[in-house]
């Protein structure tokens, strides 16, 4: 057992911690909502709640689920008067980001905490609120080798682990792998809305897809499940894809490598996030109709 500090009670944070309290772990939380908070607590014995970050200080493992670098490093190094907790956490504790944060700061993040005594790990998830829940996500991690084999007890609980690299690798993983997914869902889109005009059942032309070389994550598990169905519920926002695209994008101009596709996949998603809103499921792609040439 393990006392965990876990930041970050959301759509993902949420089961995320759950499976974590359930494998018999000590967990104290804290989250920007109280009553996500009080939930969590009222629903796993002997969960606590963290007022503050002062609270986190005897935990061996610090977990973070937020919504970007900004966001990390407020809590990690401290904002204004606030103390991080990079002054709070004993030295040799493990402070494991798994949220999709920009590979460059990371890498720089982690090279602070290492001169602070502190551990650290670069751990962005994928698959989704089903798989959070079933704690079968894929785990890619940036970091230490041998931190790692020390804290896959605990990360397994979530899902499977896969080792890309040094700090900093696993963010910039995430965000290649969510530009190949976002382009892949605007083709399928694409596709669909084409082969409607022409007179194409949009169920058949998906069956075709995912019986033909067209197939991808989309055409599998989205067309069907939230597009056609109009549930628009997959649990990931289309402004959280738009922010992955930009550190995508971001990550290729900082290694001099041009990424034409990109630029243009990521204006199409940040026009789509402009027309649809901020609450705006990722999936509600397939209703955002761009203006006509």
């Amino acid at each position: 057992m393990m006392n965990i500090g876990f930041i970050g009670l959301g759509m993902m944070g949420y089961p995320m911690a759950h499976l974590l309290a359930q494998g018999g772990n000590a967990l104290r939380v804290m989250d920007l909502s109280p009553a996500a908070t009080s939930r969590f607590v009222s629903e796993h014995e002997g969960a606590c709640t963290a007022a503050t970050l002062q609270d986190f200080s005897d935990a061996q493992v610090l977990i973070t689920m937020l919504p970007d670098s900004n966001a990390v490093e407020s809590v990690v190094l401290g904002k204004d008067e606030m103390q991080g907790l990079s002054g709070i956490l004993r030295p040799g504790s493990v402070i494991i980001d798994m949220s999709s944060s920009e590979p460059v700061r990371s890498r720089q993040l982690a090279g602070h905490l290492a001169g602070l005594g502190f551990r650290y790990l670069d751990a962005p998830v994928s698959g989704g609120v089903k798989r959070a829940v079933a704690g079968t996500l894929a785990i890619i991690v940036g970091g230490d080798a041998q931190v790692l084999a020390e804290m896959e007890p605990v990360l397994k609980l979530l899902g499977k682990c896969t080792h890309v690299g040094p700090a900093g690798a696993g963010h910039a993983m995430k965000a290649l792998n969510n530009y190949v997914s976002a382009a892949g869902l605007v083709a399928t889109v694409e596709a669909l809305h084409a082969g409607q005009a022409f007179g194409l059942d949009p169920e058949v032309m998906v069956s075709v897809l995912n019986a033909s070389t067209g197939k991808n994550n989309t055409t599998e598990n989205k067309v069907s499940q939230f597009m056609l169905s109009g549930a628009y519920n997959s649990g990931f926002s289309l402004a959280l894809m738009a922010k992955d695209l930009g550190i995508a994008m971001g990550l290729g101009k900082s290694v001099g490598q041009p990424m034409p596709l990109g630029e243009q996949v990521l204006q199409i998603w940040r026009d789509a996030n402009a027309a649809l809103g901020q609450s705006a499921d990722h999936t509600e792609m397939y209703r955002y109709s761009p203006p006509k040439a």
